[in-house]
């Protein structure tokens, strides 16, 4: 067992606000078609399949430092050609028209460099996107990393990790701490890597299992704790909060970063996922968790208005 999983196991089984609800696990399960099971980046407003498989895999890098925390009223919103997107949606529109109006996102001497004013107006949208100074300093941060310990290669990452997925996300760790996602959990180190696991598991759909993607381990990938996933596992009674926990959700209270609340929901997410990958395996032994992570986060895209809100901490962990 990784040290995620057996970090969050520790959670969840000393959890005081969030349940995992077994009997609404199975009948999920059942429910739950492993070959409709697409790469969330598949329905993407923006396409970089015209783009080489280096210029790919510093979008899919340049992407997931970028991509959290989108929550706020009004919503940050990027409208592009007819296009009008939110969230993470929002960033891939972004950085797309940023990369068609010419500015050379994609190389990482630009973002080493890059202004606040110009990295603002890359994500300018009807507000200012949440976090924007963190943003542009970890996009800094990328850049120099990427240049100085890789030779501006994101594929140098690739060829260190030897295509081990584990190993990958151990280097991305190790060398752009803005990958880090560690918690407090009653005394312990709680480790859940959101985005960079997010970034190993994009870069093996994107290139299909083969080259960039030709990564072994990949099983070992957990679901992303992000704040969708637990919004969808409550409506699907997955998840039952305790009722201050669920008051303080509803009315859209911020619930701190590293709360035993916040820490229980992100633990429980990846043990929802867990507990679903182990009963779908039976009847389709490939399947792997970020799929069904990936699944559930295309069913939160679909806007309803009698759905309850997600729960809303300000973090750049997701």
């Amino acid at each position: 067992m990784n040290k995620i999983l057996e970090t969050t196991k520790f959670v969840i089984e000393n959890s005081d606000f969030v349940k995992v609800n077994h009997e609404k696990v199975a009948e999920f399960s059942k429910s739950f078609n492993p070959d409709k099971a697409d790469h969330w980046l598949n329905a993407a407003p923006f396409k970089f399949s015209h783009f080489s498989e280096e210029q790919k895999l510093h979008f899919l890098f340049i992407f997931n430092a970028l991509s959290f925390s989108y929550w706020g009223e009004p919503k940050w919103t990027v409208e592009y050609k007819d296009k009008k997107h939110d969230g993470a949606w929002g960033m891939i529109l972004a950085l797309g028209r940023g990369i068609e109006e010419g500015v050379t996102l994609i190389g990482f001497e630009y973002c080493a460099n890059i202004s606040k004013n110009d990295f603002s107006n890359i994500l300018r949208g009807n507000v200012e996107i949440p976090l924007l100074e963190e943003r542009w300093k970890i996009l800094r941060e990328i850049g120099i990393n990427m240049i100085g310990k890789f030779g501006g290669k994101a594929s140098n990452l690739i060829k260190e990790a030897n295509g081990d997925a584990q190993k990958l996300l151990e280097i991305i760790i190790q060398n752009f701490p803005s990958f880090l996602d560690v918690s407090q959990y009653k005394e312990k180190e709680i480790y859940f890597y959101k985005r960079a696991q997010l970034l190993v598991a994009d870069i093996y759909q994107i290139f299909g299992g083969e080259s960039f993607g030709s990564l072994k381990n990949i099983d070992q990938i957990t679901a992303c704790a992000d704040y969708k996933l637990p919004q969808i596992l409550r409506k699907l009674k997955i998840f039952e909060y305790a009722s201050a926990l669920a008051e303080k959700i509803d009315n859209k209270t911020e619930i701190l970063r590293n709360s035993p609340e916040e820490t229980e929901i992100r633990a429980s997410t990846i043990w929802a996922v867990e507990l679903i990958k182990d009963e779908v395996k039976k009847r389709s032994p490939q399947i792997m968790s970020f799929q069904i992570n990936d699944d559930l986060w295309l069913a939160t895209q679909g806007k309803n208005n009698g759905d309850k809100p997600y729960h809303r901490t300000r973090t750049t962990a997701y």
